[in-house]
């Protein structure tokens, strides 16, 4: 089971990718903490999300421990998967009401960064971490 999750291939520009989706994640799980009541909490309530609190605090965990997980390339395709839900449901909740009040162009404009970080993210489950990554170090000790 644990080899079929950190097999990865030999890509080396798979890094490009764990970087940018890394790094984001990480730095918006910071900020959640940081600025609570703009971008963690805050922005769950104003958006009628249930629980706000506990949301800010469970989706910013999330988010720190799984981009730290991906830049460090370790156990990159389970990291990926609540990433993966969490664009999904910041998809859903944010561009669907641009969407219906200001159209597709405003839409696919203010959604850009989303779908970026959704795509990065199913194509880190799909690839794995790649050349330089843990998981290429312990799937070679694990031959």
């Amino acid at each position: 089971m644990l080899s079929k999750l950190i097999h990865t291939d030999y890509s080396k520009t798979t890094i490009l990718i764990r970087l940018m989706v890394g790094a984001v994640f990480l730095s918006e799980g910071i900020q959640k903490f940081l600025f609570a009541d703009t971008l963690g909490a805050g922005r769950f309530e104003k958006i009628g999300l249930p629980s706000p609190e506990f949301l800010g605090v469970f989706v910013g965990s999330f988010e720190i421990v799984c981009g730290l997980l991906i830049l460090i390339g370790l156990l990159t395709r389970l990291a990926s998967i609540p990433l993966i839900i969490i664009m999904l449901v910041a998809i859903a909740t944010t561009k669907s009401e641009v969407l219906a009040e200001k159209g597709f162009w405003e839409m696919m404009h203010g959604s850009r960064t989303d779908w970026a970080m959704l795509l990065g993210s199913i194509f880190l489950l799909i690839k794995g971490g790649g050349y330089w990554s843990a998981d290429k170090i312990l799937m070679k000790n694990g031959e």
